[in-house]
């Protein structure tokens, strides 16, 4: 007798176990993701397919925004995805009917594969036969994976020489590390707006922050640097079931100076290899040291590495890469169309 699936909206404690034992489970798939963004303007539905016993073996949490009048539809690192086309395709049926309920021109599809992983090319010829049309990632989709399964000595072994010197730096000067509560918030978000002014980035409010903080306990660690008993550093970072996430980090000249986000970095990366986590996510690079890192014409490989230097991530590359990980590229990301005519109009917006 074949297997019989049906399409369900599970608890947020039945998606999120479900999300921790996938493959490609992530942060932004969980529920607290959800539930942060339902705070700041979006709307959150989560849909699964599972057998007549509920064993679910496919899923996407959807977040749902409205822009310049129309809906637009977003699985951030998803959909989780079987693996088996029949399950699949009927994930892909479910989504269709849920955007157009929504009133959704489109929902852009960002799955958590890495673009050399074993399964990247039969997914993308999946999705294409599906009619899928390749898009922009919202997700940044090059990275750096820092493996954590080694011993400390050895993590540390592999950080750049240049890095290790600036941890040990960093203590030499007497900056101290500790674990930030609720009554820190506030002065991480002074931080956080003093470094997106003199880096010219945007950041979130402050009660995004506290809520990001809030809502993933105990897998979310507010790290912070102090240097003369003044606060010159801090990191919000995060964790999943298998990787640490590098999101939101801020210094002052005197953080900068010192090596404090070398250390709390250093901080980090321990603290997710103690979660057990095998690997840590630095959350985004120049998208073209990513291509470069897999291109196999040299002349090409030269070309966007050259063409990165003028990228404004680049010393944030510097940073990131110092820590002895690997560049990883994501598959590209693909939009499920429901409004065909208004798809190129909404297409455009997204991209800028």
């Amino acid at each position: 007798m074949s297997r019989q699936w049906l399409v369900a909206e599970p608890s947020p404690a039945q998606w999120d176990a479900f999300v921790a034992a996938h493959p490609q489970g992530n942060l932004l798939q969980a529920s607290p993701w959800g539930a942060l963004k339902a705070r700041f303007g979006w709307q959150y539905r989560r849909l699964v397919v599972a057998d007549r016993a509920g064993a679910m073996v496919a899923g996407a949490q959807i977040l749902f925004r409205r822009y310049y009048g129309l809906a637009f539809g977003y699985v951030p690192r998803g959909p989780l995805f079987a693996g088996d086309p029949a399950v699949d395709h009927l994930l892909l049926r479910a989504l269709r009917r849920l955007g157009w309920q929504m009133a959704a021109v489109l929902i852009r599809l960002e799955p958590n594969v890495l673009h050399d992983a074993p399964d990247a090319d039969a997914l993308m010829a999946w999705l294409s036969r599906q009619r899928l049309p390749m898009a922009e990632t919202i997700q940044p989709r090059s990275t750096i994976l820092v493996d954590l399964r080694p011993d400390e000595a050895a993590l540390f072994a592999a950080c750049s020489k240049g890095h290790r010197a600036d941890i040990r730096r960093a203590e030499r000067l007497g900056v101290t590390v500790r674990v930030g509560s609720a009554a820190d918030l506030p002065a991480f978000y002074a931080i956080m707006q003093a470094t997106g002014a003199r880096a010219d980035f945007g950041i979130h409010s402050a009660e995004y922050y506290a809520a990001a903080w809030q809502l993933h306990q105990p897998r979310a660690r507010l790290l912070i640097a102090e240097l003369n008993g003044a606060l010159v550093a801090a990191h919000l970072v995060f964790a999943d079931a298998r990787y640490g996430r590098y999101l939101y980090s801020g210094a002052t000249t005197d953080g900068l100076r010192s090596g404090a986000n070398h250390l709390l970095e250093w901080y980090a990366l321990q603290w997710a290899r103690e979660l057990g986590c095998i690997g840590y996510d630095l959350w985004g690079i120049p998208d073209p040291l990513g291509q470069a890192a897999f291109a196999t014409d040299e002349s090409t490989r030269a070309a966007l590495e050259q063409a990165a230097q003028h990228d404004p991530l680049i010393g944030v590359y510097r940073f990131k890469k110092g820590f002895g990980g690997r560049v990883a590229r994501f598959v590209p990301a693909f939009d499920l169309v429901l409004l065909p005519p208004l798809y190129p109009l909404a297409r455009r917006k997204l991209a800028g």
